[in-house]
């Protein structure tokens, strides 16, 4: 099958393409025909070698984590899917490869894809949807009422988080430039921050949830916008968020977190619920073939993307079945 391989650490000219056998799937697994995948900044920061000391990769690697495609193959002991199934899935970083033709899924990571979304919007979906989902309901307690600043509404985890905020029942106040403002706030954002035209994010003590997906600002920026029991959660661990994580333990009711995406076919089956109530949309910055994944690299490592990078592997139809 066609492949795009890193050859070893480096940036994306470490990038080529490859001839590799199919991958066989196990008696849990399903291979999936991938119509699309997309380009999240953890799969060239694992090959960067940024994270090597912490994930360490194996090469040729294929890069990506999220699929969208058919269902070919199912193992002995899959129950929940079919050949023909419509799937989507995130691979967990230690079994990333959907930069290919053909990817093997565990079956507890996958979800039918929803009908109200494209191949290229499914694809976009699973690791930014899932971050999303998991940070504002899981490590941010989000409960409808609650008020949650978004920093970065407009990037690939930052639409999804407006969105499902809004799904929670929740008042969203989504940072973001002014040029991404209207399509944000078509997303239900009930407050707009430009950041380009102001330092100000809102009066002290204003949110119960600050998620922030940039994390480009110290934590002493927003510390003052918590509630006295407010809760920061982070999308990149660092060690000064996590010193401060211990010490807020011993005097404060104020919480710092960061989101450690786990990958499951739960979670991603409520988030295409959503979509398929029309309560969650994909929005895509630019599609790639397969054949310029470095391209979509550096588009990604430019940090200015509006939503998600699709990668399209079939090379022709972004449709749904």
């Amino acid at each position: 099958m066609k492949a795009m391989q890193y050859t070893g650490y480096g940036d994306p000219s470490k990038i080529h393409p490859a001839e590799v056998p199919a991958p066989k799937p196990s008696s849990d697994q399903l291979l999936v025909k991938v119509a699309a995948s997309s380009v999240n900044p953890i799969d060239w920061k694992l090959h960067n070698g940024s994270l090597r000391f912490i994930v360490p990769v194996r090469f040729p690697s294929i890069p990506g984590m999220d699929l969208a495609g058919e269902v070919v193959e199912i193992g002995a002991k899959v129950t929940r899917f079919r050949p023909g199934d419509r799937v989507m899935a995130c691979l967990r970083s230690r079994g990333f490869g959907t930069a290919a033709e053909f990817a093997a899924v565990d079956e507890r990571l996958a979800a039918l894809a929803p009908k109200t979304m494209n191949d290229h919007e499914a694809a976009a979906l699973p690791l930014a949807g899932l971050t999303a989902l998991q940070a504002l309901r899981d490590l941010g307690r989000l409960k409808e009422g609650g008020r949650v600043l978004i920093v970065g509404a407009s990037g690939g985890v930052g639409h999804y988080a407006v969105q499902i905020a809004k799904a929670l029942g929740a008042d969203v106040s989504a940072v973001c430039s002014g040029a991404n403002a209207p399509w944000v706030r078509e997303f239900g954002a009930d407050e707009i921050i430009d950041y380009t035209q102001t330092t100000e994010f809102g009066p002290l003590a204003s949110f119960d949830l600050i998620f922030d997906t940039v994390v480009s600002e110290p934590f002493g920026r927003y510390q003052g916008l918590l509630k006295p029991d407010g809760i920061y959660v982070s999308t990149l661990p660092a060690i000064g968020l996590m010193v401060r994580s211990v010490l807020f333990r011993l005097f404060s009711k104020k919480r710092i977190k960061t989101v450690m995406l786990k990958s499951n076919g739960e979670d991603l089956a409520f988030l295409s619920t959503l979509a398929e109530q029309g309560r969650l949309r994909s929005v895509i910055d630019s599609v790639f073939p397969l054949s310029q994944l470095d391209l979509a690299h550096r588009r990604s490592q430019s940090g200015h993307t509006r939503g998600k990078i699709v990668i399209d592997i079939l090379g022709a139809s972004a449709g749904s079945t």
